[in-house]
């Protein structure tokens, strides 16, 4: 029931839409201290109330709910704690549509023989409005069945005043049979429960888009004990630092590091990388990926609730109480327009008799055509669907969205910054050369560094050692192995000294010529890091090292000015030549070298100033001030990194920069859809509007016309959830 922080969270049963969102607000916003007080997760039902004071319990939340046609029920996380009413909510609205349908073909059939068998034997009276007692029940009932869901929350728009579309058709459906139209009034309330069947449904599949996710890790967890035994445990008994083993072609069922055994892992349902990465001992798994061939023993580093994977289950549901700016302005847009279309019915009502001489019996049905065509269902859903779909999307690709709020900045985006390292480049550093001076060659100098480096920690002295062994190159043995504090190493292979180190180091030492100190100037100058081996009487050679650029930088960096991207500018606190060798290499078009973090905020600010809309690209850590300053924080390879999810808009839960150009498509597909949905509903409505006045819409068109534009408007939004 609460969080531990005085929340309350509840499951409420009949919250499909942002509609029925808005009504909790109303009726819930004044009880706990204002409608910032409530936060909704659309996509489980779920709604979390934080009342000023701690005032408000349980039970008064529940009567607020009751009041409004919904039911509360105390959230859980244990599923199984709500099995009992599970069959009704999940089937209740479908069993009730499938009944209205019935009993309107039965009351059509019983209809239609009685007019046929009338007719067949010269019954008079036959003719106009007359319906046998069992076509008037048999209608009644398709109405009451169809009504039965949305008839609470008709009373309750009723009882407060605020008209909204459940009201919209109760009020169409009783004046159908007010003026003995029952099949029309059947047919309303059919066609009406089947398109709220049908959003309901639409919100469910996104709903089980994402709830896939949460299948994606196993219930077991194969824990290796002392002497090899292995123990079979659910995930969330299982703590950090425990080991367990996964078979090849199983999942991972919990985040951790490789101990022992290697394999080819596809990481594609966390990060959406298409290619199995190579993990070795050392390197990080996450749950939910699937082992390759090999089998490997991991060592867990979170537990269960704290996996990646159940940190995007939880922040992808929380998205939706993060509203999209058409989402607000839908909302109220239907908040104005409901009640002006029932003072438009009624003015149609009062006005046709006294202004144009048409019967009240026809002014009244064209008052009642009016209000079912301008229901503004198709509108409503039109955006929270194709928001929902979007998020539920853009999660399979590996790119977890904070919310509605920002799947649609992206399409906006004028200008984007990028960090350099661990955005641009691969964030370590690799060998791009060996310069052989002085009669020695490239294998005799990789033996002695790598022998001298292999002890070190220190960035440089790994990329050495991974490129000696890249290259079959064994370290040479070294005796009296010294380590130079801030300067390099020292060692003897086969009693002959000899040193490792910087420029520096080697002008310290008073061994540097003329032809050595050139080199070393064009290294600096490109950008490069070089390290010098050495011997008493010589140089024997330079290991140049650098940042390696992202292999598809350049190509993503085309892509985006391809896409219209104005300005890409590059921030770094590394100096200039290696600023500038990055932003050549990869086609960035305005780079700034040794920034602080303080200057990455002023320099994002000055993109802002110049091109309004601007994305940060950064890792999530230390670029957090520049992040927070843009219009849209990117997060690069979150998918190690606890802070990065939690600190950008949106995260790149894989190192492929080829994401930032998908997730800028699928924004603009994101709003195009929701441009044609709205702009469909407003033109088909105002359509059969101009028909209705003319005299050529009736009532059972009306619906129908509404119920075909709320499902054109769904399998359009759905589009959105195909790769």
């Amino acid at each position: 029931m609460t969080n531990g922080t005085g929340n309350l969270a509840f499951r409420i049963e009949g919250m499909d839409c942002a509609e029925e969102v808005a009504i909790l607000k109303r009726e819930l916003g004044p009880l706990a201290g204002g409608e910032d007080r409530l936060a909704f997760d659309i996509l489980n039902r779920k709604m979390t109330v934080s009342p000023a004071g701690g005032s408000l319990n349980a039970e008064q939340v529940q009567r607020a709910v009751a009041r409004t046609g919904m039911r509360a029920d105390i959230w859980t996380e244990n599923p199984e704690a709500t099995v009992e009413s599970t069959f009704w909510q999940l089937r209740g609205r479908s069993i009730l549509t499938a009944a209205s349908g019935i009993f309107l073909q039965l009351g059509f059939l019983a209809h239609f023989a009685y007019f046929s068998f009338s007719e067949a034997i010269g019954l008079s009276g036959a003719s106009g409005h007359s319906m046998p007692v069992l076509a008037k029940v048999s209608y009644g009932l398709s109405a009451l069945a169809g009504a039965w869901f949305f008839f609470p929350k008709a009373w309750f728009a009723a009882k407060s005043l605020r008209p909204d579309m459940n009201l919209l058709m109760i009020v169409a459906v009783v004046g159908a049979i007010g003026i003995d139209e029952w099949f029309e009034a059947a047919t309303v309330a059919f066609l009406f429960a089947v398109s709220l069947a049908l959003e309901s449904w639409s919100v469910g599949r996104a709903r089980r888009a994402i709830a896939a996710l949460m299948e994606l890790a196993p219930t077991l967890v194969r824990v290796v004990r002392a002497g090899g035994k292995e123990e079979s445990l659910a995930p969330d008994q299982v703590s950090p630092g425990t080991n367990f083993f996964v078979r090849p072609g199983e999942r991972f069922p919990l985040d951790g590091k490789v101990v022992e055994g290697v394999s080819d892992v596809n990481q594609a349902p966390i990060t959406g990388e298409s290619l199995p990465v190579h993990k070795a001992p050392g390197d990080e798994v996450f749950a939910g990926t699937i082992n390759g061939d090999g089998g490997v023993t991991v060592e867990s580093t979170k537990g269960a609730q704290d996996t990646t994977l159940a940190r995007i289950i939880r922040l992808v549901g929380a998205a939706q109480s993060r509203r999209a700016p058409s989402e607000q302005w839908v909302e109220q847009f239907a908040k104005y327009y409901t009640p002006a279309v029932m003072v438009l019915a009624l003015a149609v009502l009062l006005l046709s008799p006294l202004v144009f001489s048409i019967a009240w019996s026809q002014s009244f049905y064209n008052s009642l055509v009016l209000l079912v065509i301008a229901c503004p269902c198709a509108l409503v859903i039109s955006t929270p669907v194709s928001i929902v779909a979007a998020l539920a999307a853009a999660a399979k690709e590996g790119v977890l969205v904070k919310g509605g709020l920002f799947i649609e900045i992206p399409a906006r985006v004028k200008a984007i910054a990028m960090d350099k390292t661990g955005t641009l480049t691969e964030g370590k550093p690799a060998v791009t050369e060996i310069v052989p001076l002085n009669g020695h060659d490239e294998k005799e100098m990789l033996e002695r560094a790598a022998a001298m480096e292999a002890s070190s920690d220190h960035p440089l002295a790994r990329a050495i050692v991974a490129y000696a062994r890249d290259k079959g190159v064994q370290p040479l043995p070294a005796e009296e192995f010294k380590i130079l504090p801030g300067k390099g190493a020292s060692a003897r292979f086969d009693g002959r000294p000899f040193w490792l180190g910087s420029h520096r180091y080697l002008e310290e030492r008073g061994q540097e010529t003329p032809e050595v100190h050139q080199r070393l100037e064009e290294m600096s100058k490109a950008g490069l890091t070089a390290v010098v081996v050495g011997n008493e009487q010589h140089v024997c050679g330079l290991i140049s090292l650098a940042d390696q650029i992202r292999p598809n930088a350049r190509q993503s960096i085309a892509e985006l000015h391809a896409l219209g991207i104005a300005h890409l500018i590059m921030l770094t606190g590394d100096n200039e030549p290696t600023a500038r060798a990055i932003a050549t290499e990869s086609g960035i078009d305005e780079f700034r070298a040794e920034l602080l973090p303080e200057d990455k905020v002023a320099a994002v600010e000055a993109v802002v100033a110049r091109y309004g809309i601007v994305a940060m690209v950064g890792d999530g850590v230390n670029d957090a001030p520049a992040l927070a300053r843009a219009s849209l924080g990117i997060a690069m390879g979150a998918a190690g990194s606890d802070a990065a999810i939690e600190t950008a808009d949106i995260a790149l839960m894989s190192d492929d920069l080829s994401r930032i150009a998908w997730l800028i498509r699928h924004s603009r597909k994101t709003g195009a859809i929701i441009r044609q949905n709205i702009g469909f509903s407003l033109t088909v409505k105002a359509a059969i509007v101009l028909l209705s006045f003319a005299g050529y819409a009736s009532l059972w068109a009306a619906i129908a016309a509404d119920i075909g534009v709320s499902l054109a408007v769904i399998l359009n939004s759905l589009r959105l959830l195909r790769r």
